[in-house]
């Protein structure tokens, strides 16, 4: 691999990693003040739990070599603790991407599936279902869509990429799909969180959140080029733009329906439009990355509504944000997609084959239902075992006191001395007011 390549990837990778602490601050400032760094440590565990798990068995399973040939799942034995990639002279620069990326892939997928479990579930039981949800959920479905075929080798890779042949470039089905439909599906099985309905605590949290989102989004979608190319430019480029008219997309909806457009609105519709370029991100020209990203903020805003209405608790709307908006960035490939762009993906009304439109509903359908059955019944399975939710009373004081014994903020005013001064008045003395005098009477005549 050619030293620029490696270097991009390098920095791509660092990018990637601000995502987690960007997710955590986004999701923390639209939660009470009670339950902000509950959701923190909930989002940035799951770097440590995917990193031990991908490198025992997981990049196996998803990069392996698929069990049976069946594209169904790799080889968890294939790479067990990595030693095939790191001992001398069998490793290369690839493992940054192979490794390194996909174990953040997986990472940052389970980060997005929090939003589910917010302000309501135990950490001891978050840690056991994000571990058991890699193993059963995403390593599957990452060996489904990123894993390919060697013929060289002889290695068989997943059945989205291979024989479907799903256009996805990074990971608008394994990883927001997925995460979205995940979060779904836990929140049903917890239920509903006690009391009224709770408001955002800190919003230019979230617009800081969303803010380095962004930013590690150009690592995300620019490091799934591979390297230091035309293509990473491209794919920046359509981040960027999508990025841009997701915000407006989820600003105009909130106009027209409620009167008003919010800032909480302008950072939910940027992730919304960052979510629906990520599947496609080169196979759109400039117009059509503006026209889907717009779209992705302007569906989402409808979804979220949709979600209040029904009554469900997925508290930080991952399934209408990643969800919906990866639904929508895969139909805008199979309606926008260009010839003349890197991926050379030709929509439908731009006279691309009717074919394409078959192969990414089925890879949506799919996903969505493989995700939404395996985390329904792990969830459902953990919390009729060990009992995932915690209790009302812990609940109700926020888990950062009751799990964690500590608070984000400490806004005890500081105890005011106040001395009493002594005032010396002093009243002038009153000057002599002299009475007046009488006017003569006039003498009476006679």
């Amino acid at each position: 691999m050619p030293a620029a390549d490696l270097a991009w990837l390098l920095a791509a990778f660092a990018l990637v990693i601000l995502m987690f602490p960007g997710l955590a601050m986004f999701y923390g400032g639209m939660l009470n003040g009670r339950n902000v760094l509950n959701m923190s440590m909930m989002v940035m565990s799951t770097l440590a739990v995917t990193s031990v798990l991908y490198v025992l068995f997981g990049h196996g399973m998803v990069l392996g070599d698929s069990l049976g040939g069946l594209g169904l799942i790799g080889n968890p034995l294939e790479y067990f603790a990595l030693s095939d990639l790191t001992d001398s002279g069998s490793g290369g620069p690839e493992t940054v991407y192979d490794v390194a990326f996909f174990l953040l892939f997986a990472a940052i997928t389970v980060a997005i599936a929090a939003s589910g479990a917010a302000g309501r579930m135990k950490f001891s039981g978050w840690l056991i279902f994000s571990a058991l949800w890699l193993t059963l959920v995403y390593f599957p479905l990452g060996h489904w869509v990123f894993a390919g075929d060697d013929p060289e080798s002889g290695t068989v890779g997943g059945w989205m990429r291979n024989v479907l042949e799903l256009h996805d470039f990074a990971g608008g089905t394994a990883v927001h799909m997925n995460a979205g439909v995940a979060s779904l599906a836990l929140a049903l099985v917890l239920g509903k969180r006690r009391g009224r309905p709770e408001r955002p605590h800190n919003v230019p949290l979230v617009l800081l959140g969303a803010g380095i989102l962004w930013f590690g989004w150009f690592g995300f979608n620019g490091g799934s080029a591979l390297g230091s190319s035309y293509l990473a430019q491209y794919v920046v480029l359509t981040t960027l733009l999508a990025g841009c008219t997701g915000m407006l997309g989820f600003c105009l909806v909130e106009r027209l329906r409620d009167g008003k457009a919010t800032s909480l609105g302008l950072a939910t519709g940027i992730v919304g439009g960052l979510v629906a370029i990520t599947p496609a991100a080169d196979t759109l020209n400039p117009v059509g990355a503006l026209v889907v990203g717009f779209a992705g903020g302007a569906v989402v805003a409808w979804a979220v509504n949709w979600k209040t209405k029904l009554g469900i608790d997925d508290s930080l709307d991952a399934f209408a944000v990643h969800g919906v908006g990866g639904i929508v960035g895969t139909i805008g490939i199979i309606l926008v997609g260009s010839a003349s762009s890197p991926g050379e993906t030709a929509g439908i009304l731009f006279g691309g084959s009717w074919d394409i439109v078959w192969r990414e509903l089925v890879a949506i359908a799919a996903t969505m239902v493989f995700s939404f059955t395996v985390t329904y019944a792990l969830a459902w399975c953990l919390d009729k075992t060990i009992g995932l939710r915690v209790d009302p009373e812990q609940e109700t004081s926020g888990l950062d006191v009751s799990l964690h014994a500590e608070s984000a903020y400490h806004l005890e005013a500081p105890t005011a001395t106040v001395q009493q001064a002594t005032v010396d008045v002093r009243v002038p003395a009153a000057e002599p007011v002299e009475a007046p005098k009488a006017e003569p009477a006039e003498a009476a005549q006679t």
